[in-house]
């Protein structure tokens, strides 16, 4: 009877100490995938005019060290992620982190991550690299010479552009943050929703895929409000995309 409950007691103890290591397993998993806890939608604007979204935190000011880096886009993504100079022509262009297949929650898309780099480092990775080629007809990207990757990892990350794979809808974009402080329209076939307090800008596309631009909310009249309104002056008037709600009231 001992012998029997001996060999009881250690088979329930073996299966307790299983149960354990699994949901030990289990909780290390998603400590080390923050992401499956985040989303587009999720901004965590700061105080001190920064801000953090996809685990990533956007620095208020150039030089603060307290922003992440393109390695921790690495660390969130490491078998997607690369790195590469983008630049068209006449501009000396940006040191970008590219992940092609990013899941952030249950949210897949493609997102490119702009490092907060002189523009005086970045023509010197340019003129390193080692090899060159066109992205589309004009713009060229810059593979990095392998003598510059360790620092080039190390850049501060500037903004994030995230496109997701499902069309988004002025329902569903204004359902996740509310009115835009401003709404500008480039043509008929783009609209510019702006959220400053978040440092957000969304582009609904009516017949292409949308664009989620993210930036430090300190930085973002310099960095998304004023290129986005050299390139649509005037306000929305009316729909971009007649089954859609664009033209939803806009705060003054």
């Amino acid at each position: 009877m001992k012998k029997f409950l001996l060999m009881t007691g250690l088979v329930l103890g073996s299966l307790l100490l299983a149960a354990l290591i699994v949901w030990w397993g289990h909780e290390g998993r998603q400590a080390e995938h923050p992401l499956q806890q985040a989303s587009p939608w999720a901004i965590e604007a700061q105080a001190d005019g920064s801000s953090r979204v996809f685990g990533l935190s956007l620095q208020a000011q150039t030089g603060s060290g307290q922003g992440s880096t393109l390695a921790d886009v690495r660390a969130l993504w490491p078998a997607d992620t690369q790195l590469a100079v983008v630049a068209a022509p006449g501009e000396t262009g940006t040191l970008e982190a590219f992940v092609e297949s990013a899941s952030v929650g249950f949210i897949a898309g493609k997102l490119v991550v702009t490092a907060d780099l002189p523009p005086e480092v970045v023509q010197g990775l340019r003129e390193r690299a080692s090899k060159a080629e066109f992205m589309d007809s004009s713009t060229r990207k810059y593979q990095l010479n392998t003598a510059d990757l360790s620092a080039a990892w190390q850049a501060p990350i500037l903004a994030l552009t995230f496109v997701p794979q499902a069309q988004l809808d002025a329902e569903m974009v204004q359902g996740r943050f509310g009115t835009p402080s401003r709404r500008l329209a480039q043509g008929e076939e783009l609209a510019h929703w702006l959220y400053p307090s978040l440092g957000l800008s969304v582009t609904l596309k009516a017949r292409s895929k949308d664009v989620l631009q993210y930036v430090a909310p300190a930085r973002f009249e310099a960095l998304l409000a004023a290129p986005l309104q050299a390139l649509a002056p005037e306000p929305v008037s009316a729909s971009t995309r007649p089954d859609d709600a664009l033209s939803a009231p806009t705060n003054p």
